[in-house]
């Protein structure tokens, strides 16, 4: 009975104990966030991990600007690109999830997310680009603590400064300066909503800027802005 109670020890409540920590610990980062900026997320740290393998002395292209900060045309933008219903859902867009699920086994391939802004930033904040769906139910948990401590502007704040728009480049500012020579808060409707569409795959339109979906998709987007609401 003994080496069965050790047993069940180490492999269900030792396990329990440890994920349990795990969330904890997130859940205390995202306090201290509500407050105070990131100086770097999940996503920032392996991507320099991976450019310096090529180029030792690499920087990455990163500064915070606050939410007044950013032009209100990259807000409707980012909204209407990737999150038409973000002020209005409590973190998941469950709808969109279903849609995006029925699109993939359409297509015999992950094509898209369904993905809302927050949970895109829990995965930006904390964890990888791996997929699977252990990630995918910490995401969602990481998710729930985002919207449970922070308002919609903040999480809209965070997102628009630490999210990858480039090879290099994260956050609103670095992408205006990268790709526009020119600030987050000067923005102009048409850069917002190329930056916008650029999202999803942002190194691959880094190097591929005269791509022709990025320019007929971001005619769309531009149309869309002034609809999508802000926090």
């Amino acid at each position: 009975m003994k080496l069965l109670g050790r047993l069940l020890f180490w492999l269900v409540l030792m396990p329990l104990v440890l994920f349990t920590l795990v969330q904890a610990y997130f859940l205390v980062q995202i306090w201290w966030w509500v407050d105070h900026n990131p100086t770097s997320t999940s996503f920032m740290r392996h991507q320099l991990d991976v450019l310096q393998e090529k180029k030792p002395d690499f920087k990455l292209q990163h500064k915070w600007v606050p939410y007044n900060r950013i032009s209100n045309n990259l807000k409707h933008a980012v909204i209407a690109s990737e999150d038409d219903s973000f002020v209005d859902h409590e973190g998941v867009d469950w709808e969109a999830m279903q849609k995006a699920y029925e699109k993939n086994q359409k297509k015999g391939k992950v094509v898209s997310g369904g993905s809302t802004i927050t949970q895109q930033l829990a995965k930006n904040l904390f964890l990888s680009a791996e997929r699977s769906y252990f990630r995918k139910g910490e995401e969602l948990i990481i998710t729930y603590m985002l919207e449970m401590c922070m308002d919609k502007q903040r999480i809209l704040e965070i997102y628009l400064n630490v999210v990858e728009w480039g090879v290099g480049v994260f956050g609103a500012e670095a992408a205006a300066q990268h790709y526009f020579h020119t600030s987050a808060a000067n923005l102009g409707p048409s850069q917002a909503a190329r930056l916008a569409v650029m999202l999803p795959k942002p190194r691959y339109f880094d190097k591929n800027p005269g791509s022709g979906y990025l320019q007929r998709r971001s005619e769309v987007i531009l149309q869309r802005m002034n609809s999508a609401e802000l926090p």
